[in-house]
Formats: structure tokens, C-alpha cells, sequence
């Protein structure tokens, strides 16, 4: 159960989400210890630079260990030959970040690079689906994690890629913006809800079951590891602000790091979703909020 999918919030290069959830998982590969980060959603040139730059520092620490840390800078005329380099990029890359900014901008370039220089606005997605295919790891950063979900959190409801299906994020979750969270739970009742406050994320597997139910793992991520002088202010979790969720109904659940919530579409219409914390022997039913006599994933998959 390696997840396809990882988005999270961060204020700066925190060290458990970065160097355990992306740099480690490049790194596990034998022959391909690559990592593309994307600042298209960033505006001109020099704020591309810029994002990238943000990155760039730490990937650089890992060089001597084998990681291969490249960027791509989108302009309106870029030659095919670099497209196409890009695409294959895209592909291969055993870890893609899409990065920060507007949601808006990025997936309008995003679509340009197909639809311009191959007649396909839909060759992005369906790369970003080959590499799910595959087992690769695609990253979203913000604004490259609200595209990466079933809806954006914006007003402006941008049309997004949908790779983590009935899943919605806001990101830099505090406590101000809980009435917003609670917005989009009644908005799109049939999703998951979560604030994603600076610095955690979650982690997404996914697979059918031998009654081939669609099921979604979902693997909770907080890291207070950021500890520069002044920047507590910005570090939610430092605070004790975990990974927060929100029912249509009005209920709440909030998540810490190494919690897990499983969740089973059934062919007919309808799925049911389990939780479990690390210290708990047993997985609670997430509709009812209660516990079940479940103990681990493969035994409620069993079963479905």
C-alpha cells in the first residue's frame, strides 16, 4: 500500500515531510532518484525562479546520496523539443511536485503544454495517471495540492485533475478558517473534508478489493520539526493544531500524525470509511464515531 499521492502545507522545508515522504521515497529507487518540481502555478518567470529556489536548497543537500533534484520553468513559447522533454519528465520522474501559487494559473498551463503543442488539453492529467499507473509519487504543495484533489478550495471553483478521489483540502489551516471548512462539508456532502494546517499532509493509496470494491487509504501526516527562530508564529502543529475535518452534518474529527481512515466505494453506490490511531487496538466505524472490533486494514478489506 505505497501511496500515489501525497499533499500537504508546509511554511518552509519542514524535515519530516520532506526528507521521510519525498526525498526518502526517490531515494529508495535503485536506478531513478529523481525529483521534478513544478512552479507553474507561480506568475512570471522570476517568481518560477523564485519557488524554485524555496526547494532547490534542500533537495541540494542530498545530491551526494544520489538524488537528482531538476525543475521545469513554463514560458508561452517554448519549443516542441523541450515539451516533449518535459512530458518525458513528467513521466519518469520517480517523485513530481506540483508546487505553490494560484490554482488557477497552474492549471491553465498545465492544459496549455498538451493543447498547444499536441492537440491534447488532457495530456497533463493523463500522464499524472500513467504515473499512478506505475506507482510513482505526485506531490501537491498548496496550490499543487488543491489541484492534485477532487475540487479546489477557492471560490472560484477551478476545474482540478481529481487524482484523490472525493477528497477536498484547504490549505494553512488555523482555527479562523474552520467556518470555511465547514462550507465546503455541506457544499460537496460526498467528499472528505480537511484542513491541512502548516506543516502536515496526508499520504493516499489506493487498490481494489478481491470483490472489486474501490478502496482509498488514507495516511495522516504532522511534522513540528521546523524550529527556525520566529517562525513559530506560522508552524501550526507547534501549537497543537492537528489535521482537521468536518462532517456535512456539523460533527468533527481531527487527525494526528499516524492516523489512518480507510474508505471502500462500493459498485453499487454508497461507501463506508473506518479510523484508526496508532495507539488504538481497534479501528473506529466513521460514520458512527465509534468503535468496531476491526483491527487492521487487510481484515476489513477481507471482508469487502
Amino acid at each position: 500500500m505505497t501511496p500515489t499521492e501525497f499533499v500537504y502545507s508546509s511554511h518552509d522545508r519542514c524535515e519530516h515531510i520532506h526528507r521521510d515522504w519525498l526525498v526518502q521515497r526517490a531515494l529508495e529507487s535503485g536506478h531513478n532518484k529523481t525529483i521534478l518540481y513544478l512552479p507553474f502555478s507561480s506568475g512570471a518567470r522570476a517568481d518560477q525562479e523564485y519557488s524554485w529556489g524555496t526547494f532547490s536548497w534542500y533537495f541540494d543537500r542530498f545530491r551526494d546520496y544520489g538524488l537528482l533534484p531538476r525543475t521545469f520553468l513554463y514560458e508561452d513559447n517554448l519549443r516542441r523539443e523541450d515539451v516533449e522533454a518535459f512530458f518525458d519528465w513528467l513521466r519518469t520522474s520517480q517523485v513530481a511536485i506540483l508546487g505553490g501559487g494560484s490554482t488557477a494559473i497552474g492549471m491553465e498551463r498545465y492544459r496549455a503544454l498538451g493543447g498547444r503543442y499536441f492537440g491534447n488539453p488532457d495530456a497533463f492529467a493523463q500522464t499524472l495517471r500513467a504515473r499512478q499507473a506505475d506507482g510513482l509519487l505526485t506531490v501537491g504543495f498548496s496550490a499543487g495540492a488543491a489541484q492534485l484533489c477532487e475540487h479546489g478550495c477557492d471560490s472560484a471553483e477551478t476545474p482540478v485533475f481529481g487524482m484523490i478521489a472525493k477528497v477536498v483540502v484547504t490549505l494553512h489551516h488555523e482555527p479562523a478558517a474552520r467556518g470555511h471548512l465547514q462550507h465546503l462539508a455541506r457544499k460537496h456532502p460526498d467528499c472528505l473534508i480537511f484542513g491541512l494546517p502548516n506543516d502536515s499532509g496526508i499520504a493516499v493509496s489506493r487498490g481494489f478489493s478481491g470483490r472489486n470494491n474501490y478502496w482509498q487509504l488514507i495516511q495522516f501526516v504532522t511534522d513540528s520539526s521546523w524550529d527556525k527562530p520566529g517562525d513559530d508564529f506560522h508552524i501550526k502543529t507547534r501549537q497543537g493544531i492537528n489535521v482537521e475535518h468536518r462532517y456535512a452534518d456539523g460533527r468533527e474529527w481531527n487527525f494526528n500524525g499516524g492516523d489512518v481512515l480507510l474508505r471502500v466505494f462500493y459498485q453499487g453506490g454508497g461507501w463506508e470509511a473506518w479510523i484508526k490511531r496508532p495507539e488504538a487496538p481497534v479501528f473506529h466505524e466513521y460514520g458512527s464515531q465509534r468503535e468496531c472490533g476491526y483491527r487492521s486494514v487487510e481484515e476489513i478489506l477481507s471482508s469487502r
